[in-house]
């Protein structure tokens, strides 16, 4: 157990929900921060660095989701210097796969941020989240309606749970061995949307279908559904470097910090169905 409150960012996002979940339950005392604050969680807003400093008071060891906006690494990098200078020792960033510096840049600009903080830090690098396809308002509506439309064409990703996400994030903040590790975090295989829709249509037993389309074609689709055009543009990148495969490789960030093997995209897709979100 920590004697000082862990600080979790974004703890009401997919992963940072289940950071503060996993803390609690090893008895460690979590201050979620977010937006939403003050209750369930302490205001935090990366645009008002007031919030900043009751966040981290007493804090020794924190969760870190940068803001997603142009200018994230330098408040990154602001707000990792303060925390330092009031006594943060550990610092934990989820990041992802280097997929934003061309030529696949090892440190992007975030990860250089918190590196160079002066804490022990540790850097998550995920694949897709299988979360996604149940907590992401637009793939879960795709799915209730059956019609999975997407310009992933026949790539593949190895789909990566948030619960290991979250259990490598509690490990780095609570125990040693992890500072200066960059954990690249996929799940034990590689999946097409195929098989993906096919295994979710199994576990709920109803007809639903994988729709690969042209980029221009998913363009037209999700502006119809009122997807704005900035985020369509966003998407449409996202799921063309799975269709080209870019990063269909398994990593063992999983293994490397916990010592075990990641869950199975199976394993989500049972637990996820018996829950009836897929249902409607």
């Amino acid at each position: 157990m920590t004697t000082h409150p862990i600080l979790v960012l974004g703890s009401t996002g997919k992963t940072g929900r289940r950071v503060a979940a996993g803390l609690r339950q090893g008895g460690h005392e979590v201050r979620g921060a977010s937006r939403k604050g003050p209750t369930p969680s302490t205001r935090f807003d990366w645009d008002d660095e007031n919030t900043w400093e009751p966040a981290l008071e007493g804090v020794r060891a924190a969760y870190l989701v940068d803001s997603q906006l142009a200018d994230a690494a330098t408040t990154l990098r602001s707000f990792s210097k303060l925390a330092v200078s009031r006594g943060v020792e550990r610092l934990v960033l989820l990041s992802a796969r280097d997929w934003v510096v061309p030529e696949g840049e090892e440190k992007l600009p975030s990860e250089r941020a918190v590196r160079e903080s002066g804490a022990e830090w540790t850097i998550l690098k995920p694949a897709w989240f299988s979360q996604n396809f149940s907590e992401d308002p637009f793939l879960r509506g795709q799915l209730l309606d059956g019609d999975v439309v997407m310009s992933t064409g026949a790539g593949a990703e190895p789909f990566v749970d948030a619960e290991d996400i979250a259990d490598v994030a509690v490990a780095a903040l609570t125990e040693d061995g992890h500072g200066g590790q960059a954990y690249e975090l996929t799940g034990p295989r590689l999946l097409t949307l195929t098989e993906v829709v096919e295994e979710i249509s199994r576990a709920t037993g109803r007809p639903i279908a994988y729709r690969p389309v042209p980029p221009a074609d998913f363009a037209q689709y999700a502006t119809g559904q009122g997807m704005p055009e900035d985020y369509t543009a966003l998407l449409n990148m996202l799921y063309g470097w799975i269709a080209e495969r870019r990063f269909a490789h398994l990593a063992d960030g999983v293994q490397r910090a916990l010592h075990r093997e990641p869950r199975d995209f199976s394993a989500y897709v049972e637990a996820t169905a018996a829950t009836g979100i897929w249902h409607g």
